[in-house]
């Protein structure tokens, strides 16, 4: 029971958090990995392993502790950086957000070259699994998960404003600096909660907004919890199939959801782009 929860809360979170960024660089293709959560969350697991640091604090280990605040970290760095003029840009946050990831990367990729007896139990974290979650980490995971998608779904007629451009959106009342650090800091805390329990699961989270948008239209008033909806019932799929595939053994959640969802998101873009021939 823990893990179904935990699974339907770490997706419900990504999924929030994935539809924060799309709206803040208003690209369809947003996520976490964009903006430097990811790669920081990667970085503090990585420093825990190597370092052999162990201790536990309300039911979270070093690890999640350390990807918590690692993500959390990055994505304040990011955001400082895209402020240093007095106005947060978005073009700023995107390419800042670019090079701290790729600079985060090599710097796990050089720790897990310096250890490489260790280098399996990082790589595993990386993968993405929900094999260690019990009740105590649950707990912690709901209050972050519940801080960020609140405030997020909260801002929905700002995110629809938003989306008009930036003059229509002050126009509306919109003030950017304080609605760009209010979205970065919902979607860094919804993000920091999911990767801090289960690692990096790839595409589920981009996959729920795609289809929600769809199926819904872009109001995030009813996009968001729809986005949460469908992505904890695809992440719920697929840590069944993790779970029995090759029984006894369990494969990485995060596998399964990029072995599905790669496929699924490229149909998604091909009916895509076969509906604006269409237009045309």
């Amino acid at each position: 029971l823990p893990r179904l929860i935990t699974a339907t809360l770490v997706v419900a979170s990504l999924a929030t958090a994935v539809v924060g960024f799309q709206c803040l660089f208003r690209n369809p293709l947003a996520d976490p990995y964009i903006i430097g959560a990811s790669s920081g969350a990667a970085l503090g697991v990585s420093i825990v392993v190597t370092s052999g640091i162990q201790f536990l604090l309300m039911g979270y280990s070093a690890h999640a502790i350390l990807a918590f605040a690692g993500s959390l970290l990055t994505v304040a760095i990011v955001f400082i950086l895209g402020s240093l003029s007095n106005q947060v840009s978005t073009l700023t946050m995107l390419l800042a957000g670019i090079a701290i990831s790729s600079m985060i990367n090599s710097i796990v990729s050089l720790l897990m070259f310096l250890n490489d007896e260790k280098a399996v139990i990082i790589l595993s974290w990386l993968m993405g699994s929900l094999a260690d979650t019990d009740w105590r980490s649950l707990f912690v995971t709901a209050i972050a998960t519940l801080m960020g998608v609140t405030l997020l779904w909260g801002m929905s007629r700002q995110l629809d404003a938003f989306l008009l451009g930036e003059e229509a959106s002050q126009a509306l009342g919109l003030a950017p600096y304080r609605f760009r650090m209010l979205v970065t800091i919902g979607a860094s805390l919804a993000t920091a909660a999911a990767e801090s329990t289960s690692g990096i699961i790839g595409f589920v989270g981009l996959i729920a907004p795609q289809i929600s948008r769809q199926l819904i239209g872009p109001r995030h008033g009813y996009l968001i919890p729809f986005s949460a909806i469908v992505g904890a019932i695809t992440m719920l799929i697929a840590d069944a199939v993790a779970r029995t595939i090759v029984a006894p053994a369990e494969l990485p959640v995060g596998i399964v959801t990029s072995l599905l969802g790669c496929p699924f998101f490229l149909v998604l873009l091909m009916r895509r782009k076969g509906a604006s021939h269409k237009s045309l």
